[in-house]
């Protein structure tokens, strides 16, 4: 059975620095056949698993060969002493008896370390990808699933996905529309921040933001400091102004429909992200 949902227009009245949304129902338009697919939790861990692994670059030492850098463990000048004096056969550290290089001596070469010719990419058939994407957009509509993946939002919102619409701003009572997709003039984060929240989503930012916190372990040394959760997922049919407005917004991501994907609607295999499109989106997943 395929859903319908109500399109929201939204109204913009910008009194100066202020910001009064208001939110209302439009016409109904029904869901692709995609989101009317099963739920296959295994297939979309899958196909994230897949993507994620697909992205690894590839790392590993670096032999000292010829003029090359030389690896960790490979940057002394070493003397062989030969045979026959008791000792093991080992390279040494010239003018010294300490031994060098070998894997088991203080300060030698990793043994065995990671080879840049490791494949680590992990195939999945393209049947399998939609089949993910299409379980996980099923999940989208699903409020509990959403809810217990840990989003907030307002006890008057029944129905899921959010579909927006018609979107209009009144300055000094002259009404212009735009459409939803283009709007990026004049503070435009802050409007949609305003416009989050007169969906009933504002919740949700404020827990993405306050949930920022430092990582633990070696990543925050490596450009990874911060830690962010993830919030609301935009979909739009192009990116353009509405995606530059919004993704400054602290967890909130932005995706294009013809690359939307299992890992954008399920980060790290859980499903039930909160999820908002454009309806020139929805008409492009159709």
């Amino acid at each position: 059975m395929k859903l319908k949902v109500a399109v929201k227009d939204i109204v913009n009245e910008i009194d100066g620095s202020i910001f009064s949304v208001t939110v209302s129902d439009g016409a109904k338009v029904t869901l692709p056949e995609s989101f009317s697919s099963e739920i296959r939790s295994d297939l979309v861990k899958l196909a994230v698993a897949s993507a994620r692994a697909n992205r690894r670059q590839a790392y590993g030492s670096n032999p000292h060969v010829g003029a090359r850098k030389p690896m960790a463990g490979m940057k002394h000048s070493t003397e062989w002493w030969g045979k026959g004096r008791g000792v093991s056969r080992i390279l040494r550290r010239a003018g010294s008896s300490r031994g060098a290089e070998n894997p088991h001596t203080y300060g030698g070469r990793r043994a065995h370390g990671p080879k840049v010719e490791k494949d680590w990419s992990r195939k999945l058939n393209s049947k399998s990808k939609r089949l993910a994407r299409n379980s996980a957009l099923t999940a989208t509509t699903d409020i509990e699933m959403v809810s217990a993946r840990g989003h907030r939002f307002d006890d008057d919102i029944k129905q899921l996905p959010i579909v927006l619409g018609n979107y209009t701003e009144v300055i000094d009572g002259k009404e212009t529309e735009f459409s939803i997709e283009e709007f990026n003039h004049g503070s435009a984060t802050r409007k949609a921040a305003a416009i989050f929240d007169a969906l009933g989503l504002g919740a949700d930012l404020i827990r993405a933001r306050e949930g920022r916190k430092i990582r633990a372990g070696k990543g925050k040394m490596r450009g990874r400091v911060h830690k962010t959760p993830k919030s609301i997922l935009l979909v739009v049919s192009q990116t353009g102004g509405l995606s530059q407005a919004v993704r400054n917004l602290p967890g909130v991501d932005v995706v294009a429909a013809k690359d939307l994907s299992a890992e954008h609607l399920a980060p790290g295999g859980d499903m039930g992200r909160l999820t908002v499109f454009t309806k020139d989106a929805m008409e492009a997943l159709a």
